[in-house]
């Protein structure tokens, strides 16, 4: 479904990634791990148009999106949950998730699928008129997740959404990831945590300064020595 070729990004002077190279394969859940500056959140805002890459190819259903500007690759079905959640914090819920919907026209059908976001996550309901920014760290994720899903996206690019949230707000949120790839949507996933990102994804890729260093199927990397060492606290 996404095929990432040879990218190569810089900032200034600075190579920040070096020829890298994978791919996602519809219906995965895809992992991203390594220590902070690896490079991981630079790869999704490559991919989702917020950086412009120096040279490689990104492919997504076939079409090449690398020269493809952020709202035109949203169009294309692939959404991108930030960092730190980024939701509008002036204003509610429910504007929010109307937000997400700004590339569609089918009203009916996107009252619809706030319906349905309410009912995937309750607690967004019961906060529809609350401003988002006086919301909880772990609510602000799940809205961050709902107006992202609003575009009805095939697949999904999670960065970093543990970060910050107490241990069981975690467990929920990963819940929550399993639960949307079981719906049909494949997840591209960059995470600090990397033991639970191991648990639940198919296939995982290792960066380092830039470098892929290593890559397979989670399961096996969760029970790699050198993995563990690194990552995993072992």
């Amino acid at each position: 479904m996404l095929n990432v070729e040879n990218l190569n990004v810089y900032y200034g002077n600075i190579h920040a990634l070096k020829n890298i190279s994978f791919e996602v394969k519809e219906g995965e859940i895809v992992t991203l791990i390594g220590a902070n500056g690896a490079g991981k959140t630079t790869i999704l805002h490559t991919a989702s148009g917020l950086l412009k890459a120096q040279s490689g190819t990104i492919t997504l259903k076939g079409k090449r999106i690398d020269d493809m500007e952020a709202d035109k690759i949203l169009a294309h079905k692939m959404a991108h949950v930030p960092e730190g959640r980024r939701v509008f914090s002036q204003m509610t819920v429910k504007e929010n998730l109307e937000l997400g919907a700004f590339t569609r026209r089918d009203k009916k059908e996107i009252n619809k699928d706030i319906k349905k976001m309410y009912q995937h996550f309750p607690r967004l309901k019961e906060r529809r008129k609350q401003l988002a920014g006086t919301m909880s760290g772990g609510e602000q994720q799940m809205l961050a997740i709902a107006r992202a899903l609003m575009s009805r996206p095939e697949i999904l690019l999670l960065d970093e959404p543990s970060m910050g949230l107490a241990p069981m707000l975690v467990q929920e949120i990963f819940d929550i990831i399993v639960d949307i790839n079981n719906n049909g949507t494949t997840v591209l996933l960059v995470e600090q945590n990397a033991t639970m990102a191991l648990k639940i994804a198919n296939r995982a890729y290792v960066l380092e300064t830039g470098h892929i260093i290593n890559s397979g199927n989670a399961s096996d990397l969760l029970d790699n020595d050198d993995v563990k060492r690194a990552y995993l606290g072992s």
